[in-house]
């Protein structure tokens, strides 16, 4: 099967593409892959280092008020459609797919007007503005939240997958996640991570709590500052009045982040939607402090639907500090029945199967449309 994926701009667009072209390479190896992603995006960094063939269009988002700038990005998306037809023609895919970013809309539209089959995948509890005009046109539209199909009224099928970031991070080692972090296995781990960038505000609560932590003595706390708040955060702690804890762990970024969420206990993070799909797939409680700087307010719907299952704790950047974040990863610490009845309720909105349900649907929809050029339907 020849495949071309399209998403980008963040890493929420980009992961859940790579874990579907994983998938589907483990099922036929010889399986070809072109992607297509935005010249600005952090594609272009990810991806090219998977040795993907990568392919880059000039494309930028509407405003939402009216502007000049969105005649702009009108005779972008045009040329962007020119362009990815000419691509598509040339590598011939059996399936195009797209995961979100505003670079989806040509590729995938384009697949359209060539009669290819298309799948799209919306992350987030509320569609982005992409993906709602592309549901008229995909063949099929798969959501990762159950109880979100309705998000797509004139899409001609809606199906819940998951995201598939879950099935890649499903198995994942929590013993080598232990070796990892130096730690003996069984180590009661609080994970505290903001992005691979980070998050000022949820450091900055972190750093106001960090005295407390010596009152869990049996409790490792892996504190991910991301790479631009790491000399600064190292700096506070070096130079604070107080001595730092031995059960603290402060580290940048986290190449292996599977291995070391498989080796946590809780979770504190932002409610990114691939994020909480990798929490879910391991059944791990979260404390989550969703970011109010994005579209939609997507992140807090995302929280909100695992607090409302009972998997995790909200807690609103406005009403977040370092005693409110200590409270909150106390309670879970502290009580052993609250914890596991949240790890059951996490596993339970867990998608392991994700990438397998999404892969088996391109399959179906590739051929399909084989038998209709054979004239068979």
């Amino acid at each position: 099967m020849r495949v071309v994926l399209t998403g980008g701009g963040t890493g929420g667009h980009i992961y859940p593409a790579l874990a579907i072209a994983e998938q589907l390479k483990a099922d036929k190896p010889d399986t070809e892959f072109l992607y297509v992603g935005g010249k600005r995006g952090l594609e272009n960094t990810i991806v090219p280092a998977t040795g993907m063939r990568f392919e880059t269009l000039d494309i930028t988002g509407f405003r939402r008020s009216l502007s000049a700038d969105n005649i702009k990005t009108v005779l972008r998306f045009l040329r962007g459609v020119q362009a990815s037809s000419e691509l598509l023609e040339k590598f011939k895919p059996d399936v195009v797919i797209g995961t979100g970013g505003y670079v989806c809309g040509p590729v995938v539209y384009a697949a359209h007007k060539l009669r290819i089959p298309t799948l799209i995948h919306e992350q987030n509890a509320i569609p982005g503005l992409t993906n709602r005009f592309l549901s008229r046109y995909v063949n099929t539209v798969a959501v990762s939240f159950d109880g979100t199909q309705d998000q797509f009224p004139k899409a001609r099928r809606v199906m819940y997958s998951g995201n598939p970031r879950a099935t890649t991070v499903h198995s994942a080692d929590a013993a080598e996640g232990f070796r990892l972090l130096g730690l003996p296995q069984e180590t009661p781990v609080v994970l505290v991570v903001g992005g691979s960038i980070g998050a000022k505000a949820i450091n900055e609560a972190m750093l106001q709590m960090v005295p407390d932590i010596v009152r869990m003595p049996d409790v490792h706390f892996v504190y991910v500052t991301g790479k631009r708040y790491y000399e600064e955060a190292k700096r506070t702690l070096e130079e604070a009045p107080w001595v730092t804890p031995s059960n603290l762990h402060v580290l940048p970024y986290v190449e292996r982040m599977p291995e070391v969420l498989a080796a946590s206990t809780l979770v504190v993070s932002r409610a990114g939607a691939s994020f909480l799909a990798e929490v879910t797939s391991l059944g791990i409680p979260a404390v989550l402090i969703p970011s109010p700087n994005v579209t939609n307010n997507h992140q807090e719907v995302n929280a909100r639907a695992l607090e409302e299952d009972g998997a995790a704790i909200v807690i609103l950047e406005r009403e977040l500090g370092g005693e409110s974040l200590f409270a909150a990863v106390e309670a879970v610490m502290r009580d052993e029945y609250l914890r596991t009845r949240m790890a059951e309720r996490s596993a339970e909105l867990g998608k392991p199967d994700s990438a397998v349900v999404i892969a088996t649907e391109l399959r179906k929809l590739a051929v399909r449309a084989q038998a209709i050029r054979r004239g068979v339907l």
